[in-house]
């Protein structure tokens, strides 16, 4: 367990730690029998006596017992007596305390794997290859090197492959990995060394091998999850061998305490021992985890930029990592929060306490990896702690199992977890309605072919009579399907940006032939083909007398619409501001698969497209390999006239273009303006 300590006096003493060794017979049967939990072990850094055989790079080891009854005689001593792990004659000798580094017991055992002492100070010195190493744990995949060449495989053991020399009490620590893929038989065990059976796999499909030579296929996955917040502050006693952070003149340290009594701590770190003088009170004690928030992990990390997209996201093993089923909440998150901010207001509102775990999973775990530089990916397992935590919940029995729809997950999240205000408001006969996401239907007699988006929204409120009460500042449009498999439409154009001036319930409209202020709305002339195929039919009243003067328009009532105050009796310029949304992604389904697009600058070929489950390693006890990659094609069947683009065989079609026009599910836009506000 990890604890931070806050000095409530900022005081700084580093006089060398007070410590005195009082060496134990190497036949104690206490020394015979303890175990690497019962020691405190170090690794010395310095030549400290020309004629003694402890070199840099040794491992030594005092046990706990002798080392805390030793520091409690007083003095300031500078040496302390240890014994050599690497020496055949186990006698404790004295070393100064400016040529040692304290270890743990784990990254003891990590070293000890590694014959050559100077081999280990180099690795020691480089903390973050040995820190990744602790966070390794079975079934992880790596790449592990192998008589000069990188093998990749999943680690199956981890652990000694030999008893430790009498009376040592610990041994190197290995891993032992099952190779994959092309890579089998090319290894030298079948899991088995010295006769000892650690593992099981096919012959010479095994190999048994210290951390330098093992690298995880993905590194982010090895800095262990932040733990959940303690609900109660620590109360436990600090022990020889607790990792600690500490605060001096308000700047966060990190080392590992060597002994403890009444009023002192010492703690060792990579550059010194110091010796603090530290009345502490419990209610100062904090958690890892306490100091990690503090420290930025809940920030916000803003999305990535068009120029960032190419850096940080492209590339295998890159975006969400799918993992049973998740695809559908892979693809929602990834088109929500890699490129837009729109809802980022979710991540940071007030929330009840029994929802707030979720809120931070959703920030800290997902959404920041995502964006932040040098990563641009999150592990599965976040993302099934954010699943169990929602059926934990009880709001489906089946969250961390079964596939569904996108909509489904969005509405528990945005309503029932985090009670966002809801994303759109319909106006309808007088009164306002509420809603998250919009699904379009349309009615049977529509006579669309190879529609647009605008289109398709533009029949749906016209056959429900419907308009918006204002403008949202995230529109999520559901595509009319039937089920996941019937599509209405072969092909949907992807509108780039949604004018939805005309669908405003209220504001200026202008009249679409002669440009001044439009008073009257016609339904009956929205399907008319002489008028545009877009936009909802409003006129002036002297434009509107002529239309309907017609003839076959005759029968036609228009009616008037609700113009504000301010403009009655005035005409309105020709250049009226429209409110329009952007096209920030598109999410899309093909046998029960979901992936999505991302239009991630203001160029046509600005796209990128994300499969959470692209590629897998290994079988049943393998990984899925996400993958994020441009596909700049999508911009060239967006310049096409419509009759060329309904010329276009499906299977035919350049990269990934098809599944966008083909398989749409969902469509993401936002107001670059409201956003701001919401």
């Amino acid at each position: 367990m990890q604890y931070v300590y806050e000095c409530p006096h900022n005081y700084t003493d580093t006089r060398l730690c007070a410590c005195v060794s009082v060496q134990c017979p190497a036949t104690s049967p206490g020394l015979c029998n303890m175990t690497s939990a019962d020691n405190v072990y170090f690794i010395v850094t310095e030549k400290h006596d020309i004629f003694s055989n402890i070199k840099p790079g040794c491992i030594c080891y005092m046990h706990k017992s002798q080392h805390t009854a030793a520091s409690k005689k007083g003095g300031s001593p500078s040496k302390l007596k240890v014994t050599s792990l690497d020496s055949y004659t186990p006698i404790a000798r004295e070393v100064d305390l400016s040529s040692m580094r304290a270890l743990s017991a784990e990254e003891a055992g990590l070293l000890l794997a590694l014959p050559d002492a100077s081999e280990r100070l180099n690795w020691f010195m480089q903390r973050d290859d040995l820190q990744m190493a602790q966070g390794l744990t079975k079934g992880t995949g790596v790449t592990v090197e192998e008589n000069g060449k990188k093998l990749r495989g999943i680690i199956r053991y981890i652990g000694k492959i030999t008893e430790p020399a009498y009376p040592d009490p610990i041994s190197g620590t290995f891993f032992g990995i099952e190779l994959q893929g092309e890579h089998r038989g090319k290894g030298q065990t079948d899991g088995s060394y010295l006769c000892k059976t650690l593992f099981s796999c096919e012959r010479n499909c095994g190999v048994f091998a210290p951390f330098a030579r093992v690298k995880p296929l993905v590194p982010s996955s090895l800095s262990p999850s932040t733990p959940e917040p303690f609900s109660q502050q620590q109360t436990e006693n600090l022990t020889t061998g607790d990792r600690v952070t500490y605060f001096i003149n308000d700047i966060l340290h990190h080392g590992m305490v060597v002994n403890v009594d009444q009023d002192y701590v010492w703690i060792s770190t990579v550059s010194n021992i110091l010796d603090f003088q530290i009345k502490w009170s419990r209610k100062k004690l904090k958690t890892n985890s306490d100091t990690e928030q503090s420290a930025g992990m809940l920030e916000a990390v803003p999305p990535l930029s068009t120029d960032q997209v190419n850096q940080i996201l492209i590339g295998r093993m890159k975006g969400i990592q799918g993992h049973c089923n998740s695809c559908y909440m892979d693809a929602a998150l990834f088109g929500l929060f890699s490129c837009s901010s729109v809802l980022d207001s979710m991540l940071f509102k007030s929330t009840a306490p029994q929802d707030a775990p979720i809120q931070k999973t959703l920030l800290r775990d997902i959404v920041n990896p995502l964006r932040r530089c040098i990563k641009g990916f999150v592990e599965g397992r976040h993302v099934m702690k954010l699943r169990q935590q929602l059926q934990k919940h009880g709001y489906s029995g089946s969250f961390t199992t079964d596939e569904k729809d996108p909509e489904e997950f969005l509405i528990v999240i945005m309503h029932h977890i985090l009670a966002l205000d809801p994303l759109l408001k319909l106006s309808a006969g007088g009164k306002v309605q509420e809603s998250y996401c919009y699904q379009i239907f349309l009615d049977q007699n529509h006579s669309l072919v190879l529609p647009t988006v605008q289109q398709l929204l533009e029949h749906s409120f016209h056959s429900a009579g419907l308009k918006l009460a204002e403008v949202p500042s995230c529109l999520i449009l559901q595509m009319p399907r039937f089920g996941k498999k019937f599509k209405m439409f072969d092909k949907i154009i992807p509108s780039l940006e949604l004018d939805i001036t005309d669908l405003l319930s209220e504001g200026p409209q202008q009249c679409i032939l002669c440009g001044n202020l439009a008073e009257e709305e016609c339904t009956a002339c929205f399907k008319d083909s002489v008028f545009s195929q877009t936009g909802f039919k409003v006129f002036c009243k002297t434009c509107s007398s002529k239309v309907h003067s017609h003839p076959q328009r005759r029968s036609h009532q228009p009616a008037a619409l609700d113009i504000p105050k301010g403009y009655l009796g005035h005409s309105i310029p020709h250049t009226l501001t429209r409110d329009k949304l952007e096209l920030f992604a598109v999410l899309c389904i093909e046998t029960s698969h979901y992936v999505s697009f991302i239009k991630y600058g203001p160029k046509n070929e600005d796209w990128i497209f994300f499969d959470s489950m692209a590629d897998r390693q290994g079988e049943r006890d393998g990984f899925n390999i996400p993958e994020v990659y441009t596909c700049p094609e999508v911009g060239m069947y967006l310049e096409m006239s419509p009759a060329e683009l309904a010329n276009q065989v499906p299977r035919d079609m350049k990269g990934v273009a098809k599944r966008l026009f083909c398989d749409a599910y969902m469509y993401l836009y936002q107001s670059t303006n409201m956003c701001l506000y919401r």
